[in-house]
């Protein structure tokens, strides 16, 4: 269903590529890019934890080539963070994007996006965060167009990804969110393994 409200998007917008956002997203993405028979790939996005306190995001590093940085300085200047601070962290973060590049692109480039039409895909959208901040790195490589698609996604999630793309597509707004997998007969891990079919099967 979600692919089938991307296609009148896709038939006007020329060469187009998916992207799908590990790993829960990327069986989603494979299904709209095989309906779509467009090229699928995935978009490596890590969260930079502040020290001390992993879970509060400083910012975000968005794998490409090179990858892009994406800073909350808020939180830093409120922390008191300085440069060393943010370099380790994102160093550490650009390991394990290294690491997972090997399990899911056999150490392959990442797809050229410039010119491109860019539809990036998620399992759903609670907060946004995570599917912004993915747009905001697929936006600096100058895509032609920027789509962002979940079947589901809150709607204060919504206008947050309204602000980074061209275009979102979603199936389902519920006023009462609750969590994505609420929204899914079947919410089990996808596993590494899986990912790495999905990306082995041709678009075509």
């Amino acid at each position: 269903m979600l692919a089938e409200r991307l296609l009148p998007l896709v038939s006007e917008s020329g060469d187009c590529v998916v992207l799908g956002l590990p790993r829960g997203g990327v069986p989603v993405a494979g299904e709209v890019a095989r309906v779509l028979a467009v090229p699928l790939d995935v978009l490596l996005v890590r969260k930079l934890g502040a020290p001390f306190q992993p879970e509060l995001a400083i910012g975000a590093v968005v794998d490409g080539d090179p990858p892009e940085v994406i800073l909350n300085q808020d939180i830093i200047q409120g922390l008191g963070l300085g440069q060393a601070d943010i370099a380790a962290e994102t160093a550490r973060q650009l390991c394990v994007i290294a690491e997972r590049r090997k399990i899911y692109r056999a150490n392959r480039a990442p797809p050229a996006l410039e010119g491109m039409c860019v539809i990036v895909v998620d399992d759903g959208a609670a907060t946004g965060a995570t599917l912004r901040v993915a747009l905001k790195g697929v936006r600096l490589r100058r895509p032609r167009r920027l789509i962002a698609a979940a079947p589901v996604a809150s709607r204060s999630a919504l206008e947050l990804l309204r602000t980074e793309a061209d275009d979102v597509v979603c199936l389902r707004t519920p006023k009462n969110f609750g969590a994505v997998g609420f929204y899914y007969r079947d919410f089990s891990e996808v596993t590494d393994e899986e990912v790495d079919a999905l990306l082995a099967v041709p678009s075509d």
